[in-house]
């Protein structure tokens, strides 16, 4: 039951052309609930991948409008984390855990 918690704090991982690059420089970027803080996102991601954690940045995406058909619809926001590893760590996303 205790690792059903922690898995309850990382949604997805974020996999775009800018997450990879990220991805030289150590760096991980995972969808959050909105209510996630860097110190309970540091403590699960270390004990889920076993990997140590340096730094936390977490970015707040708003809602926002786009016109689709000449219709404008919403876009929901969500927040993400950036999680840098120790130089000579990494997390495969590939693989299951």
């Amino acid at each position: 039951m205790n690792k059903i918690h922690l898995f309850d704090k990382i949604i997805s991982p974020i996999v775009t052309e800018k997450s990879t690059k990220l991805s030289e420089h150590n760096k991980i970027v995972f969808k959050v609930p909105t209510g996630a803080n860097k110190k309970n996102l540091k403590k699960n991601i270390e004990k889920i991948f076993k990997v140590n954690v340096v730094k936390v940045n977490i970015i707040n995406k708003q809602n926002r409008a786009k016109m689709t058909r000449g219709r404008k619809i919403k876009i929901s926001g969500f927040k993400k984390a950036i999680i840098t590893l120790k130089k000579g760590q990494s997390i495969d996303l590939t693989a299951g855990i």
